[in-house]
């Protein structure tokens, strides 16, 4: 039996969640909201996290009904991330550890995203598309590690929709995506874009400025902010979907994994649903709760690495802003996860 507490700061959610073997026992959070038209800075969304981490510890004890002196290991987000915020929220897990004399664990970003969508939905060896404000990856399972087959060459996806959300003074909360899927949702026209797939990989700023230097026209034209989201949405999907297609074809694979923020949209669960049904796989995803960044879901791949006999020494306890998905070796899994 493993009982973690996992601490994630990476961008402009704070959470803190409390895993015991794989039972959800806390899973608490707050998000940093910025005025419309406005995006997030490190200084600003470390202050935000700093001024609430207490209380969102306390939270998430109160909440797990657990004694520290019970907690086996103390997990936090090493990175990728922005570095501010990463370092405040770093601290506090490096202080609680110190203060409970426990273990502590600096957790990838994205395996943390990888091994939450897995435990929740049961998917066993999936093809992963990984899509969020920061990050946007096709990832599969290969000797040890966590593969990226494809990525953005440019900006994350996420970081496409949030932008554009800018552009059309859309609210910041709960999320500008969110807002973004909630208007495409009453879009009846699709424009015409740009749509930039380089073999695996993808690329999302020359849609982005498209969106920039022509959103007042097109609505001059006749086209409503509802269809410009549905228009935008349509396009970034429908690359993230082809270049997951190849990727399932790639590795042969049956299941399809979504996983970060944007993860949750549900239009594109609806056109990855289509395409694995096509080909006869299976698409896997989770709702807000653990697509969203989480504390919960640092703590569960703590707990993985902490069972499989990973440790850290103090000295290595540090964050990286830059944080590759690939760089690290899955020691909890094993080549039997692929028959």
């Amino acid at each position: 039996m493993v009982i973690a507490i996992g601490f994630e700061g990476s961008a402009n959610k704070l959470g803190i969640g409390i895993i015991k073997d794989g039972a959800v026992l806390a899973n608490c959070r707050r998000t940093y909201i910025t005025p419309p038209g406005a995006g997030f800075l490190p200084k600003e969304t470390a202050q935000h996290h700093r001024e609430n981490v207490l209380a969102v510890l306390k939270e998430a004890l109160d909440e797990s009904k657990i004694d520290v002196k019970d907690m086996d290991v103390v997990c936090y987000t090493k990175g990728p991330g922005m570095g501010a915020p990463l370092a405040c929220v770093a601290v506090v897990a490096r202080t609680v550890a110190q203060i409970w004399n426990k273990p502590l664990l600096g957790v990838n970003h994205c395996i943390g995203h990888i091994e939450m969508g897995r435990l929740i939905t049961g998917a066993k060896n999936p093809t992963i598309l990984y899509v969020s404000g920061g990050n946007t990856q096709v990832i599969a399972f290969s000797r040890k590690r966590y593969r990226i087959v494809g990525e953005t060459i440019d900006i994350a996806v996420g970081n496409c929709l949030d932008r554009f959300a800018r552009i059309l003074k859309l609210s910041n909360s709960p999320s500008p995506g969110y807002n973004i899927e909630q208007l495409a949702k009453k879009g009846k026209k699709c424009a015409t874009l740009p749509y930039c797939v380089k073999g695996m990989d993808v690329s999302f700023s020359g849609i982005l400025t498209y969106m920039e230097e022509r959103a007042n026209m097109l609505m001059s034209e006749g086209y409503t902010k509802e269809d410009l989201c549905f228009s935008l949405q349509e396009h970034v999907f429908a690359m993230l979907v082809e270049t997951s297609e190849r990727a399932l074809a790639h590795c042969n694979s049956d299941e399809m994994l979504l996983v970060g923020g944007v993860g949750c949209n549900e239009r594109l669960q609806e056109m990855m649903k289509i395409m694995c049904e096509e080909r006869g796989a299976k698409v896997f995803a989770t709702d807000e709760r653990y697509c969203i960044d989480n504390g919960l879901m640092i703590a569960h791949a703590g707990a993985e690495m902490f069972k499989s006999g990973t440790k850290m020494k103090w000295e290595d306890c540090t964050i990286m802003q830059r944080y590759r998905t690939d760089v690290v070796e899955t020691s909890w899994r094993n080549e039997d996860d692929l028959l």
